[in-house]
């Protein structure tokens, strides 16, 4: 691997994939919406750019041999046209860069929520199917995305997708910082009876495990053509690893409870009125984050530890360190 491109390169996963590529003295090409001044001056090249834009995509991927296809419009809510079009059409293009460019290896940021069936998982594997039905829209469209480059893995041409989930760290702009306002805000309860067992993924680990598949693609090919789970190998009681994070934060602890059905209840009802009403607000709950926060889903990395020789280069205890760390220097 000379050189690198890097979709979605000045977001939180893109951003520490891009840094792993630097320190290894590989050169590197960002496309992102915006110039990011910190990647330029540690070596990178920013193009900006939507990777909607076919022509824009092709020209920026000129002379690279590895593409890290990262970015994507997440979220759990939003309009369908929004979501396909970035999600499915941006990776269509990315797909089509790739082939125009002779580029021999992608590698694409899925997630675990592209196999969530509405039940628990619990040390689920790579053979979960794809479920039919999917209550939000950036779940659907990740698994048509990704479903589209393990298809196009031929030969001369290989790809495999990484399912990082929760993923948290330093320089977090999702995850944490919107539990801590909720917290803040007294508007978190437990939903359900609180004894449900999430994976949660370090930033450090995610970024390694995409490098690692890179070098993978390059050499013996053992991940082509297919899909990863990633995370730190431990699955954590969410609740109590929220009340952890919060504890030391100085946050009071979450306590409230909510019946699964009710919560349920409540995310259809708030859709409803959103959909109609306000479209463009992101209700406070979703029948798809209801799921999220009563359920169980966890998944075994021994896929990963095989192929990719994948193991988290920082451990739970050391990244929550780091977190707090940066939390307290905000």
């Amino acid at each position: 691997m000379k050189k690198a491109l890097v979709t979605g390169g000045g977001g939180f996963i893109g951003r520490a994939v891009v840094k792993e590529l630097l320190a290894r003295k590989i050169d590197c090409v960002v496309v992102g919406r915006n110039r990011y001044t910190e990647l330029e001056e540690l070596g990178a090249i920013c193009r900006c750019g939507d990777i909607r834009d076919r022509e824009f995509l092709v020209a920026s991927s000129r002379g690279v041999d590895t593409l890290f296809h990262v970015a994507s419009l997440t979220g759990i809510w939003g309009e369908w046209p929004e979501y396909f079009s970035v999600n499915v059409q941006g990776t269509e293009n990315v797909l089509f860069a790739c082939a125009e460019n002779s580029i021999p290896r992608l590698i694409y940021t899925s997630t675990p929520s592209v196999v969530f069936n509405r039940t628990d998982i619990q040390d689920g594997d790579e053979t979960l199917p794809y479920p039919d039905n999917f209550l939000c829209h950036y779940a659907k469209t990740k698994a048509l995305a990704e479903k589209m480059v393990l298809h196009a893995d031929f030969h001369s041409f290989a790809t495999c997708a990484l399912r990082p989930h929760l993923v948290w760290g330093p320089g977090d702009p999702h995850l944490v910082p919107r539990l801590m306002e909720r917290g803040r805000k007294g508007q978190l309860k437990i939903v359900g009876d609180g004894k449900n067992l999430v994976d949660i993924s370090y930033i450090d680990n995610v970024a390694h495990a995409h490098l690692l598949a890179a070098d993978n693609l390059e050499g013996p090919k053992t991940a082509s053509g297919k899909a990863y789970f990633i995370s730190q190998g431990e699955p954590v009681n969410l609740w109590q690893w929220i009340n952890g994070l919060f504890q030391y934060t100085g946050i009071p602890q979450v306590k409230n409870r909510v019946p699964f059905f009710i919560a349920y209840a409540a995310g259809t009802i708030q859709e409803m009125i959103h959909k109609r009403l306000k479209p463009k607000i992101e209700p406070k709950m979703t029948r798809f984050l209801a799921e999220q926060l009563a359920k169980s889903h966890y998944f075994s990395i021994d896929r990963a530890k095989k192929d990719l020789e994948y193991v988290p280069v920082v451990s739970s205890e050391e990244g929550m360190k780091r977190l707090l760390n940066w939390v307290n220097n905000l």
